[in-house]
């Protein structure tokens, strides 16, 4: 017999073209290729269209990275934003069959905002490359980074930053923090939060898991990338970045193992309860 999943995938990319969603839509496709496994995903184009998913027509939501500040801006699509993130966590307290979301990026500092879990800060300057990501006590042991090194790297794209915790309230959620970002011993700031796991159920990341190597390859040798990032970040950055391309031990790694493993935690659990009586 085979077991059908539900997706919805929230594209937050406001119309701009990117990577990350040709990605998403791989390793979704890929789960649902499996032996046993059959069902769908859709999109639902969040901050153009205001497209959300009605909770009770999916299993699991994916909420990708975006452009733009995370910080509140009064457009139409937050507020229905943010009572579809409300309304996964309560149907999870009250129910059986529980609803999985992963959080990318921008979908992830909204999250944090939303729930007042951390502060969401503008950084001194943009973060751009293949990053080590450093694993908390908490992530060590969290089953989602399992068979990744410490530190793991990952790409990392953005202009904010979730620092300074209310490590109470996240406790209270039934939440941890996984991960950190870089060391960085010679510069008197607070290290980043990169991942946090809200509850059993649901998952934030602040890098890009989703970004494959060969994909990225193919983008960032485009003449038109590689001059934007030679320009901007410096041609030692862009010859860095290429070489942990072209490393499987980088992001091939991470790519491989987080959200594949997030779906397939999810696919186990909704099984385990499928047909647990209300």
């Amino acid at each position: 017999m085979e077991n059908t999943y539900r997706i919805a995938i929230l594209d937050m990319n406001a119309g701009v073209q990117n990577e990350g969603m040709r990605c998403i839509q791989m390793i979704s496709g890929q789960f649902l290729e499996q032996e046993g496994i059959k069902g769908n995903y859709d999109i639902f184009s969040v901050r153009t269209e205001n497209e959300l998913p009605d909770i009770k027509d999916y299993d699991i939501f994916i909420s990708s990275g975006g452009p733009g500040s995370p910080l509140v801006q009064g457009e139409s699509w937050e507020a229905p934003y943010f009572d579809f993130l409300d309304s996964i966590l309560t149907h999870n307290l009250i129910n059986h069959n529980k609803k999985f979301v992963f959080l990318i990026c921008h979908s992830f500092q909204l999250a944090v905002l939303h729930w007042d879990l951390a502060k969401v800060t503008k950084r001194k300057s943009t973060s751009f490359g293949i990053m080590p990501v450093h694993k908390t006590d908490f992530g060590k042991t969290d089953e989602l980074l399992e068979g990744l090194y410490n530190p793991f790297y990952a790409v990392d794209s953005r202009d904010y930053q979730v620092v300074r915790p209310n490590k109470l309230k996240i406790e209270n959620m039934g939440g941890s923090i996984l991960c950190k970002e870089k060391m960085r011993n010679h510069i008197q700031l607070e290290r980043a939060i990169m991942a946090i796991r809200f509850s059993e159920e649901i998952i934030g990341v602040q890098f890009h898991p989703e970004a494959d190597a060969e994909g990225m390859m193919r983008y960032f040798q485009k003449k038109e990338k590689r001059s934007q990032i030679v320009k901007r970040y410096g041609s030692k950055k862009y010859i860095q970045m290429m070489d942990f391309l072209d490393d499987d031990d980088k992001i091939l790694m991470t790519h491989k193992l987080i959200i594949p493993r997030f779906l397939a935690r999810a696919a186990e659990h909704i099984e385990e309860n499928r047909y647990v009586p209300l």
